[in-house]
C-alpha cells in the first residue's frame, strides 16, 4: 500500500507504505507532513542533550540532577514520536481508511502496533 501526499513545501512527498524487506528494490526516500528538517533538528538538539548527560555523568554531578536532565530527553524523545504518529494519522490513515474499508482496517492495526511499542517505554 503506498499512499502520496502532496508536498506542502514542508519537505519531500511523504510515502504511507512500509518499508520493503532486506533483498528489496530501493524507495524513494520517506517525507514527513511536518517537514523533516523540524524533524531533525530536534533530534538532533536531543543528541546534544544526551552529550550534555555524559559530561554530568562524568563529572560526577548530582545524581537527581541528571535523572532531571534524562526526564528532559526523555520528554523531548517523546514527542517526537507524538509529532510523527500525529503526521501518519493524518495523512496515511486518513488516506487509506478514505480509499477502502480494509485497508484502512489494516493500517489501523499498523498503528496500533506502533502505540504498543511506545507505550511500552
Amino acid at each position: 500500500m503506498t499512499a502520496v501526499i502532496a508536498d506542502r513545501g514542508t519537505g519531500p512527498v511523504a510515502e504511507c507504505s512500509p518499508p520493503r524487506h532486506a533483498g528489496a528494490a530501493p524507495r524513494s526516500a520517506r517525507g514527513y507532513a511536518s517537514g523533516q528538517e523540524d524533524y531533525l533538528r530536534r533530534l538532533r538538539k536531543i543528541e546534544g542533550q544526551v552529550r550534555g548527560l555524559q559530561k554530568m555523568i562524568e563529572a560526577g554531578t548530582w545524581c537527581p540532577d541528571v535523572v532531571t536532565q534524562v526526564a528532559s530527553a526523555t520528554r523531548a524523545l517523546q514527542e517526537v514520536a507524538v509529532g510523527l504518529l500525529n503526521d501518519h494519522l493524518h495523512h496515511c490513515v486518513r488516506d487509506a481508511a478514505r480509499r477502502s474499508a480494509p485497508e484502512g482496517d489494516q493500517i489501523l492495526d499498523e498503528v496500533t502496533g506502533t502505540i504498543r511499542q511506545v507505550i511500552r517505554l
